[in-house]
């Protein structure tokens, strides 16, 4: 049996093989939370009075602020 050659038989698809374009990954697809009520981490800038009206009352403020904004989003005045 004979014994390959060292080199590529075509030297320029060798060359264009190493330098081909670099596939980026697809960004994987974010799917919605499947647990109900499953909190989410976010980030928001706020007005210093309303903070400082839902922190009046102690901890539990992050909660405050998220049952107004259900009640808005469901329809419903903020009590």
């Amino acid at each position: 049996m004979a014994t390959p050659p060292r080199r590529p038989t075509n030297p320029m698809a060798a060359a264009e093989a190493a330098f081909k374009p670099v596939k980026k990954p697809a960004t994987p697809i974010r799917e919605p939370a499947t647990a109900p009520n499953v909190r989410e981490l976010v980030s928001i800038r706020i007005d210093r009075a309303v903070l400082d009206h839902f922190q009046e009352d102690g901890p539990g403020w992050q909660d405050r602020i998220n049952d107004a904004l259900r009640q808005i989003v469901v329809g419903k005045p903020p009590v």
